[in-house]
C-alpha cells in the first residue's frame, strides 16, 4: 500500500530523478499494489471462521477476484511498458476470461471439483500471453532501433521475464499447496516483485516525452514549413542533408537524439528519413552508432599520436555514447571485435610498424 502511494503522489523519481517516467505505467502500476494489498487483506477473515465450508468460500471468492483483477493488471502492466502505440486492452480480457469464468463457476456452486480445467485455462492463458508478448516485444523493438539512437532506459525485455515467473508463481499458488514454508515463498515473491516493478516504472523513461523534445538551439536548423520542395526530392537528397547537418555539425553526438528530430534538423518528416534508411539497409540506431563508432576510432587515433593517456570508456562518451555497454555492444556488431581485442590489435599493428 505504501507503493501504491508513493507512485500516486510523487511527482518526481527517487531512484532516478533524471528520469521522467510514464504516468500511464505509474497509475496502472499503483492500480497493481492496491489489488495486491486489496487480496491480502481479503483473506485476513478466513482466520476467524469456523466452518470449513466458510473457509472454502473465502478462498474461492479470494482467487476470483484474483484472477478478475490482479492478474489483468499484471499483464496491463507490461502491455503499458511498450510505448510505441496504446495497444488495445481486450485482449487481456479474452486472455483471462477462462479462468474468470471457471471460478465464478466454482464460486456458484461452491466447489473445487474443476482443478484440471482451471489448470488447463491457466495454460491456455500462459501459452497466448507468450504469443502476445513475443510478437509485440519485437514490433516494439523494431520501433525503438527506427526511432531512438540511445535504448538505455527504453528496452523492457527482462520486463516480460519478471512477468513469466509472477505467471508461474500464480499458477502455484492457484494449485492450493500450503504449508509455512510455501507462504514465507510467496511472501518474498510478492517483496521482490514490489521492488523490482517500483524500479522498473522509475527507470523507465517516458518516450512520448523524448518525441516532443526540440534540440540545443546551437544545433537546431530551421525549417521551412511552407517550403514548395516536394518530399520526393527531400528524400532523394536526405544524403547531402545529412552529411550537411548531422555529420558536419556533429549533431549524432547528441544524447537521445530522435528520428523525429533529426527530421526536422534536416527539413524532412520523420516517414521519409525513415524510408530513406530502409533504402539503405540499415535503421536509424545503426546509422547513428556508425557515426559514433567512427568517431571513437578517430578520437582513439588522434590520442595515440598526441601519446596521451586515455580510457575506452572515455572515448566511447565523448563519441556521443551515454553506456559503454551499449558502445561495446554496437562496436561488436560493426567490427566483430571487442572494444579491448580492437586495441589491443591496433597496437600490435603499431608495434610492427
Amino acid at each position: 500500500m505504501v507503493a501504491c502511494c508513493y507512485l500516486l503522489l510523487r511527482r518526481g523519481n527517487a531512484f532516478a530523478p533524471d528520469i521522467m517516467s510514464p504516468v500511464r505505467l505509474r497509475r496502472w502500476t499503483a492500480a497493481f499494489f492496491a489489488a495486491m494489498t486489496l487480496s491480502h487483506l481479503w483473506y485476513i477473515p478466513s482466520i476467524f471462521l469456523t466452518s470449513s465450508e466458510d473457509v472454502k468460500l473465502n478462498y474461492l471468492l479470494g482467487a476470483l477476484l484474483d484472477y478478475l483483477i490482479l492478474v489483468p493488471l499484471a499483464i496491463v502492466i507490461v502491455f503499458t511498458m511498450l510505448q510505441d502505440h496504446r495497444r488495445p486492452l481486450w485482449p487481456v480480457a479474452v486472455m483471462t476470461a477462462p479462468p474468470v469464468v471457471i471460478m465464478a463457476w466454482c464460486v456458484a456452486s461452491r466447489s473445487d471439483a474443476l482443478p484440471p480445467m482451471l489448470y488447463g485455462s491457466l495454460l491456455l492463458l500462459g501459452v497466448c500471453l507468450i504469443i502476445y508478448m513475443v510478437r509485440a516485444t519485437r514490433q516494439y523493438g523494431r520501433w525503438l532501433r527506427d526511432n531512438y539512437a540511445d535504448l538505455e532506459h527504453k528496452e523492457v525485455w527482462q520486463s516480460f521475464v519478471v512477468l513469466a515467473v509472477m505467471l508461474l508463481v500464480f499458477g502455484i499458488y492457484s494449485i492450493g499447496i500450503r504449508g509455512p514454508v510455501y507462504q514465507y515463498v510467496f511472501q518474498i515473491n510478492d517483496v521482490v516483485l514490489i521492488c523490482y516493478l517500483l524500479w522498473r516504472v522509475e527507470t523507465l523513461s517516458d518516450l512520448s516525452l523524448s518525441q516532443q523534445q526540440s534540440l540545443p538551439v546551437d544545433l537546431s536548423i530551421s525549417v521551412n514549413e511552407e517550403s514548395d520542395v516536394s518530399p520526393k526530392i527531400l528524400t532523394d537528397n536526405i544524403g547531402p542533408l545529412l552529411q550537411k547537418y548531422c555529420i558536419d555539425t556533429q549533431l549524432y553526438l547528441q544524447h537521445d537524439l530522435t528520428l523525429l528530430q533529426l527530421a526536422k534538423a534536416i527539413g524532412t518528416n520523420r516517414f521519409y528519413l525513415s524510408r530513406y534508411f530502409s533504402s539503405q539497409n540499415t535503421t536509424y540506431n545503426a546509422y547513428i552508432n556508425d557515426l559514433r563508432i567512427n568517431r571513437f576510432v578517430s578520437l582513439y587515433r588522434d590520442v595515440v599520436v598526441a601519446q596521451r593517456s586515455f580510457t575506452a570508456q572515455q572515448l566511447s562518451q565523448e563519441s556521443g555514447f551515454h553506456s559503454y555497454r551499449t558502445f561495446s555492444d554496437a562496436f561488436k556488431r560493426k567490427t566483430g571485435q571487442s572494444v579491448t581485442a580492437w586495441i589491443k590489435a591496433q597496437q600490435e599493428g603499431q608495434g610492427k610498424t
